[in-house]
């Protein structure tokens, strides 16, 4: 494993991180059902062989992002027997359920509670945008963090960001923050913060920690053909490749994987292990495969499920996930097959409940209409 120093937070951390967003779960399709004991596997593996950076948010592993999830308390016991004292913690505070100053102080009680620890070591404002940025700043987010981090229920205190630059540079000026977490991969170079964000944050010394670095799995493989033969020329494997494309970038510290299965965290680890500059093919195979991408990708979904549930039962990310491949492989997905009546873009009633969590600006309402007029054209 490599280490790089994270920010003024002066702490040294893995170049590899455990995201704990998207952990394996029971048969059934309940994402709150984490299948812990394959899980707690995963986890203490990661951490035997070097990852010290575990990630986690108050929502993670729930029913949606209105309330709380199962994969603070899950971590909880995945760190017991020794290994809490092996690790750096980073959760996060929800923005979106904060409207005072006594809501803040709630929920980091109830974190503190729900991960069994005294002091959480990277506490991240959750996803801050635009919408949400007045809001925080009238409900004091500046004094709950200097009194969290005064009495110790927090050690160092950052966000992580989904919107444009020029609102990530003016929350970057506002606070003595240690550090951020952004979105970050090859196809999504100057998307959000960006590249340009990154430098920007770096530079006035604050930790770099990226997330989304697979696009929600895009970039693990199982890329259109022309991609594909790109791929092979560079001589590494799909997560690999797009791994190394973002270590490569040394204002990144630490670059956070959502594993869930053990293939996952070992080829992960290898490629942690390994991480050097890029060469020749590997450059000309990210090139090739940025502009094939970009070309083809109709919706820039990552899978997170921000915006799920939906009242309706309408399965967002899969309509998505099925109308991109749609173009990017020229063929239709077995649609009908893998959504019932009531997960289908049909069912939209166009409440609008959903664009309010994407992360990533989706005009949700709009883009089910483009899903619909390719897959039930006659509804």
């Amino acid at each position: 494993m490599q280490y790089r120093s994270f920010g003024r937070t002066n702490e040294t951390v893995s170049i590899l991180g455990f995201g704990c967003m998207r952990l394996p779960v029971m048969p059934g399709g309940d994402m709150s059902r984490i299948d812990e004991e394959e899980a707690v596997r995963l986890i203490r593996y990661a951490i035997d062989r070097g990852v010290n950076y575990i990630d986690t948010a108050y929502p993670y592993h729930g029913h949606g992002f209105g309330g709380k999830g199962n994969s603070e308390p899950f971590l909880a016991k995945a760190l017991a027997g020794g290994y809490r004292e092996k690790v750096k913690i980073a959760t996060k505070l929800p923005g979106w359920l904060v409207q005072t100053r006594q809501d803040m102080d709630r929920i980091l009680t109830e974190q503190l509670k729900r991960l069994n620890t005294d002091s959480i070591d990277f506490y991240l404002v959750h996803g801050i945008t635009a919408a949400l940025w007045p809001v925080l700043k009238k409900a004091g987010y500046q004094e709950f963090l200097n009194d969290a981090l005064a009495a110790g229920k927090i050690r160092h205190a950052g966000f992580s960001f989904h919107d444009e630059l020029n609102i990530f540079k003016e929350i970057v000026d506002d606070y003595e923050w240690s550090f951020c977490m952004v979105q970050f991969n090859y196809i999504d170079e100057d998307y959000q913060a960006g590249i340009q964000g990154i430098r920007y944050a770096y530079q006035k010394g604050l930790g770099i920690a990226v997330m989304e670095p697979l696009r929600g799995g895009i970039l693990a493989g199982g890329f259109p053909k022309a991609a594909e033969e790109a791929l092979e020329g560079s001589g590494r494997t799909a997560p690999e490749l797009a791994l190394r494309w973002i270590w490569n970038h040394m204002e990144v510290s630490v670059v956070l994987s959502g594993m869930n299965a053990m293939q996952q965290v070992e080829e992960n680890l290898h490629s942690a292990k390994e991480a050097g500059p890029l060469v020749g093919k590997e450059v000309e195979a990210v090139n090739r495969i940025k502009s094939i991408f970009r070309e083809k990708t109709k919706i820039k979904c990552t899978g997170c499920g921000y915006c799920m549930p939906c009242p309706q039962g309408v399965d967002i990310p899969v309509c998505f996930a099925l109308y991109n491949n749609y173009y990017m492989f020229d063929k239709k997905d077995p649609y009908t097959f893998r959504l019932t009546p009531s997960q289908r873009a049909s069912s939209c009633v166009e409440c609008g409940q959903c664009e309010e969590h994407c992360p990533q600006g989706i005009e949700i309402r709009r883009e089910l209409k483009n899903v619909k007029e390719i897959y039930e054209p006659d509804v």
